[in-house]
């Protein structure tokens, strides 16, 4: 069974900055095609980021381009979401999912989520308040 788990989330002033993590202790993150998603109170689920093998293997949302940086450290089977300059409307349940074939490309990933995923994490919670 794939599990993640997400971890990082908390409360900042906006400004701020957090660092989300992905890790699992049953599969190897770097056969996999990784991404970020989020889920605010209103909104629908946004692909954030996502990291995939194929080139081009990164892909930002424009509403996160610039502020936030997906990275991977192998040797930990983690994946990372640096998140600077959070502003109130990065406000959400932040989730990382697992896909190693359905997907071609980082945008693909992060753009039709609702085609599945082979694995999702229960999701971190972020808050920018002042």
């Amino acid at each position: 069974q794939l599990q993640l788990v997400e971890s990082g989330g908390g409360s900042v002033q906006p400004g701020g900055s957090l660092r989300l993590s992905c890790t699992t202790s049953t599969f190897t993150l770097e056969d996999y095609a990784i991404g970020w998603f989020r889920l605010a109170p209103g909104k629908e689920r946004e692909g954030v980021s996502c990291i995939h093998s194929e080139h081009p293997r990164i892909y930002y949302a424009d509403s996160v381009k610039g502020r936030f940086t997906i990275s991977r450290d192998n040797a930990k089977n983690t994946v990372y979401l640096q998140m600077n300059s959070l502003k109130s409307e990065d406000v959400g349940i932040y989730y990382c999912a697992a896909d190693r074939r359905r997907f071609t490309t980082a945008q693909n990933m992060c753009l039709m989520a609702e085609y599945g995923m082979e694995s999702w994490g229960k999701g971190t919670l972020v808050i920018v308040s002042s």
